[in-house]
């Protein structure tokens, strides 16, 4: 089983940042890829970000390429979401999820941070 716990959202002006972090406990070692992915009221989740663990290849959504950086610091066991020139339109709860070696699902998920952007 592996545990994931988000936090750093809130509450900020447009053009503002926020950096989500993501912290996974359990069986980490089988972690092959952390996505971050978020859901606005009303919509469908959408997939914002995702990192291999081992090689820390990344990989955006269109609406925030250029924008948002997911990492990983692969010693704390932790992905990071920096989220740079935010949107109105970012507002959800952004969620993280792993998939372990052999998925090709996301089998584990936090329960969500929620990022309001408005002023």
């Amino acid at each position: 089983q592996m545990q994931l716990v988000e936090s750093g959202g809130g509450l900020v002006q447009p053009g503002g940042s926020l950096r989500l972090s993501c912290v996974a406990s359990g069986r980490t070692w089988e972690i092959s890829t952390m996505g971050w992915f978020r859901q606005a009221p009303g919509k469908d989740r959408q997939s914002v970000a995702t990192i291999t663990w081992r090689t820390a290849q990344s990989s955006y959504a269109d609406s925030v390429k250029g924008r948002f950086t997911v990492s990983r610091v692969y010693a704390k066991n932790t992905a990071y979401l920096q989220m740079n020139s935010l949107k109105p339109e970012d507002t959800a709860v952004y969620y993280c999820a792993a998939k372990d070696l052999g998925s090709e699902s996301y089998l584990y998920w936090g329960q969500g941070t929620p990022v309001t952007v408005s002023s």
